[in-house]
């Protein structure tokens, strides 16, 4: 027995290439891994889709991973009228953000990109505490770190995607 994509799914896999790849570019900018996921459609199912995430961020060299990070705003300042990092950026207090601000600058002039973590689900006093730890981190491990943080974000973004295509269908 056959099972079906779910209509989000199968919405993603019959978009032609250049909406798919601008689809892909809401999720992340980093064009490596865009071009990456893209070329693996059609996929069976939602996990399979994910798993090509996953391994495209494996593949990413230093240069693709900075550009890929590229598009992703400072914690604690979502990029205005940006309603996707707004949301993923509603755990931080008002009270928080200024800290918040000044830390990640710290962070930047430290690393030479913003602090990138997957704030969905998190507390801006998390987000604080683990800007405090990673702050002092070697560039080695940073990159690492930033790489798992910022396939856990294309991973919802991708399913958030998925969603809003299934909705398209309605």
């Amino acid at each position: 027995m056959t099972t079906s994509a779910p209509p989000g799914l199968a919405r993603f896999n019959s978009a032609a290439e250049s909406d798919a790849a601008g689809l892909l570019h809401e999720v992340c900018t980093g064009r490596a891994w865009a071009r990456a996921v893209a070329a693996g459609r059609p996929y069976a199912t939602v996990e399979a889709l994910l798993a090509a995430s996953d391994a495209a961020m494996a593949r990413l060299t230093a240069d693709d991973l900075a550009e890929a990070m590229a598009g992703h705003p400072p914690i604690g300042r979502p990029t205005p009228g940006d309603a996707t990092s707004a949301r993923e950026q509603s755990g931080v207090r008002d009270e928080l953000r200024a800290e918040l601000l000044a830390l990640n600058l710290a962070y930047q002039e430290r690393h030479g990109h913003v602090f990138l973590i997957c704030a969905t689900g998190r507390t801006g006093e998390e987000m604080l505490a683990a800007l405090s730890e990673r702050i002092g981190n070697d560039a080695d491990t940073e990159r690492e770190i930033v790489r798992a943080e910022l396939g856990k974000i294309n991973r919802i973004r991708l399913i958030r995607l998925l969603e809003a295509a299934a909705e398209g269908e309605r």
